[in-house]
C-alpha cells in the first residue's frame, strides 16, 4: 500500500511536467523587444524563496512557542493567503497609475509620498539582504550535514554561494528562469515524496504530539480574557511569519510580467503549492519525535532520513542547499528591481546600466557586497539572522496594507476592477502592526538593524529628493490661480461657471462658454493632460490638502473679482460610487457643504449631468 502511494504520486508529477513542458513559451517570451516572464516563472522564482523557509522556520517557530507551532504555522498560512489578495489589488493600482514593479516602495511613494517611501525602502532592503544571507547560511548548513565539514570551511562556502548567484543574475533573466524551473522540478519530486513518507510514517506517538499541539493552541484562546487571547494570537503569528517569507517578491518583480493579471495567477499558484506544503512538512517534522533542540539547522534532512532512509536524507540535504541558494537568487532579482525603480525615479542612470543580457550587473555586484558584509557581521548565525529578518518582513507587510487602506479610502474603486474588502484590509493591517510591535520588542537585533538602516536611508533619501524628486518637473507644468482670474476677467458675460473636476473624471467640454474647469493634481500621482484654454491644472502644494487648495483658490477669486462684476457659480460633481466609497470621501463632502459659510457671495451646485 505504501509503495502504491509513492508510485501514484510520482506518476502524477511526471504527467504534469510533461504536459507543462510541451507548452510554448511557458516560462518567458519576447514582448516589445524585451524578455518577459510568465506567471509561472515569477511564481516559481518566488516559490524558491517561500519554500526554503521549511528548512529553518519550523525550528524557529518551535524555539519561541513550542510544539503549538504546528497549528500556528497553518493559521499563518491562511493569513498570508489573505494578504496575497491585497498584493494583487496593489499590483492593479500600480499598473493603472503607470507604475511597473517596485512593490512596497512604489506603492508607498504613490500613496504616502517620498519621505515615507524611504522607510519602505529600508524595510524591504533589510528583508532582501537577510533573505539572501539566512538562506545562504541554511543552504551550507543543510548541504554539508552529511559531509562532516568544519565550521571554518562552511563559513567560507557561504561566500561562494553568494558569488555563484551573482554570476547567475549577470547572465540574464531568461536563463535565470530556465535554471530555476529545473530546480523546481527536482524540488517537486523530493518534497512530494517527503510528504508521502511523513504521512505513511505517522504513528501513535506522532498523533499524541499533534494532539498536545492542538490542545496547547486551543488553550491560548479558550477561557482567556480577549486581550490575552489576542496577545497569544499575535505571539503565535509573529513566531511563524518567517515560514512564508518571500511573498512580496511577486509584486516586487511586476515589471517582469505583462500585466497585473499575471501577478494574480502567480499568487494563486503559491497558495496551492507552498501554502499547503509548508504546513504539512512542518506538521510531520515537528511531530516525528526527533530531538528538535539537537537539530536547529538540519531538522528537515534529519526528518527525511527517519521516514525514507539515509540516502533520501542526503537527497533532501542536497535539495535544501540548492533551493536555499535559489532563495538567494530570488532576493537578488527582487532587490535589483527595487533599486532599479529608485534609480529611475531619481535619475541615477549609471547604476541601472544593463549588459547585453539585459542584466543590471552593477546592482547585482553591490548586492553581493552587502550580503557578504552581513555574513561577516553576524558570523553566519542563523538565529541572529532570523531575528533580524522578521522585523523588515512584517514592516513591509504593514506599510503595504496601510498604504492600501489610505488609497482605497481616498480614491475608492473607480479605477480598478479587482478590489477587496476594506474592512478585511483594516483587520489585516491591525494584526500586522500588532505583530510588528511584538517582533520589535522580542527581537532586539532585528529592531536595531532595521532602525539603523531606516535612519541612514531616510537621511540620504530626504537629501536626494530635494533636488532629484521626479515630481519636480511635473510640478512645473502647473498653472496658477491668477491665470484663472485673468481668464474670468476676460469673459464677456456676467455669469461664470467654475467646475471642479477630479483627474480621473471624463474630459471637460472645453467649448462651453463662460466656463472654467479646475483640476487639482498630485505631481507624484497624476500627470496633467494637454492644456486647453479654459481647463486649469493646478498642482497641490506640499503640506496642503485638497480642501486647502480649494479654499485658497476661492479666496483669491473673491478678492480679485468683485461680486458686482461677475456672478460666480461653483459646480461640484455628484458622487455615484458605492455607499462605502462615498463614506470614504465623507470628510471632503462635509467640508464642501460648509463653503457657503466662508464664501457667501458665490453660488453652489452639486450636479449630475446625464450622459
Amino acid at each position: 500500500m505504501e509503495s502504491a502511494l509513492y508510485i501514484i504520486a510520482n506518476l502524477v508529477l511526471v504527467a504534469a511536467f510533461i504536459k507543462l513542458a510541451r507548452k510554448k513559451d511557458f516560462l518567458s517570451f519576447l514582448y516589445n523587444g524585451k524578455w518577459m516572464l510568465t506567471w509561472l516563472a515569477v511564481g516559481i522564482i518566488t516559490l524558491m524563496d517561500e519554500l526554503t523557509s521549511i528548512y529553518y522556520a519550523p525550528f524557529e517557530a518551535f524555539r519561541f512557542i513550542g510544539i503549538k507551532a504546528i497549528f500556528y504555522i497553518a493559521l499563518t498560512s491562511v493569513l498570508i493567503r489573505f494578504l496575497s489578495t491585497r498584493m494583487v489589488e496593489i499590483g492593479e493600482i500600480l499598473e493603472k497609475n503607470n507604475v511597473r514593479g517596485g512593490g512596497v516602495y512604489s506603492f508607498s511613494y504613490l500613496v504616502l509620498g517620498p519621505t515615507f517611501s524611504f522607510v519602505a525602502i529600508s524595510s524591504i532592503l533589510v528583508d532582501y539582504i537577510l533573505t539572501a544571507t539566512i538562506s545562504t547560511v541554511s543552504a551550507v548548513e543543510n548541504g554539508t550535514y552529511f559531509l562532516g565539514m568544519g565550521p571554518e570551511v562552511r563559513f567560507f562556502l557561504k561566500f561562494g554561494v553568494i558569488g555563484l548567484i551573482t554570476l547567475l543574475n549577470i547572465v540574464g533573466i531568461k536563463e535565470n528562469a530556465k535554471f530555476t524551473f529545473l530546480i523546481f522540478v527536482f524540488a517537486a519530486f523530493v518534497l512530494v515524496n517527503l510528504i508521502v513518507g511523513g504521512a505513511v510514517n505517522l504513528d501513535s506517538n506522532s498523533a499524541t504530539i499533534i494532539g498536545n499541539s492542538f490542545s496547547s493552541f486551543v488553550n491560548d484562546f479558550k477561557g482567556q480574557n480577549p486581550f490575552i487571547a489576542y496577545e497569544n494570537l499575535i505571539i503565535g503569528i509573529g513566531s511563524c511569519i518567517l515560514a512564508y517569507s518571500g511573498i512580496e517578491s511577486v509584486l516586487q518583480t511586476a515589471s517582469l510580467v505583462k500585466d497585473w493579471k499575471q501577478i494574480r495567477k502567480a499568487y494563486l499558484f503559491l497558495a496551492v503549492t507552498v501554502g499547503i506544503v509548508t504546513p504539512l512538512i512542518a506538521l510531520f517534522a515537528l511531530s516525528s519525535g526527533i530531538n528538535l533542540s539537537a537539530h536547529e539547522t538540519d531538522l528537515i534532512p534529519t526528518f527525511a532520513s527517519k521516514v525514507n532512509g539515509n540516502f533520501f536524507g542526503i537527497i533532501v540535504g542536497i535539495l535544501a542547499s540548492i533551493t536555499l541558494i535559489m532563495a538567494v537568487n530570488t532576493a537578488m532579482v527582487a532587490s535589483a528591481e527595487l533599486i532599479e525603480k529608485v534609480a529611475e525615479k531619481y535619475n541615477y542612470q549609471w547604476l541601472i546600466h544593463a549588459n547585453k543580457k539585459q542584466s543590471l550587473y552593477r546592482i547585482h555586484i553591490i548586492n553581493a557586497i552587502f550580503y557578504s558584509i552581513i555574513l561577516i557581521i553576524t558570523s553566519g548565525s542563523q538565529a541572529i539572522l532570523a531575528e533580524m529578518y522578521a522585523v523588515g518582513l512584517v514592516a513591509s507587510f504593514a506599510i503595504n496594507t496601510g498604504s492600501l487602506l489610505k488609497y482605497r479610502y481616498s480614491k475608492g474603486t473607480k479605477e480598478i476592477t479587482y478590489h477587496t474588502s476594506k474592512t478585511g484590509t483594516l483587520v489585516l493591517f491591525l494584526v500586522l502592526v500588532s505583530t510588528l510591535i511584538y517582533i520589535m520588542t522580542a527581537r532586539p537585533y532585528g529592531t536595531t538593524l532595521w532602525f539603523i538602516i531606516t535612519m541612514v536611508v531616510l537621511f540620504l533619501g530626504i537629501k536626494i529628493s530635494r533636488y532629484r524628486a521626479p515630481e519636480i518637473p511635473v510640478r512645473r507644468k502647473t498653472r496658477n490661480v491668477m491665470d484663472m482670474v485673468f481668464k474670468i476677467a476676460e469673459m464677456d458675460g456676467k455669469e461664470v461657471n467654475i467646475f471642479f473636476r477630479r483627474p480621473l473624471e471624463d474630459e471637460a467640454e472645453s467649448s462651453a462658454t463662460n466656463s472654467i474647469y479646475v483640476s487639482f493634481y498630485s505631481p507624484r500621482v497624476d500627470t496633467p493632460t494637454p492644456f486647453v484654454e479654459n481647463h486649469f491644472w493646478i498642482a497641490i502644494e506640499r503640506k496642503l490638502g485638497l480642501f486647502d487648495m480649494i479654499t485658497s483658490v476661492l479666496k483669491t477669486i473673491e478678492y480679485e473679482i468683485p461680486s458686482s462684476e461677475k456672478e460666480i457659480h461653483l459646480h461640484f460633481g455628484w458622487p455615484l460610487s458605492s455607499w462605502l466609497d462615498r463614506l470614504s470621501t465623507g470628510i471632503m463632502i462635509h467640508n464642501i457643504v460648509k463653503l457657503p459659510r466662508f464664501f457667501p457671495k458665490f453660488h453652489y451646485h452639486m450636479d449630475y449631468r446625464k450622459k
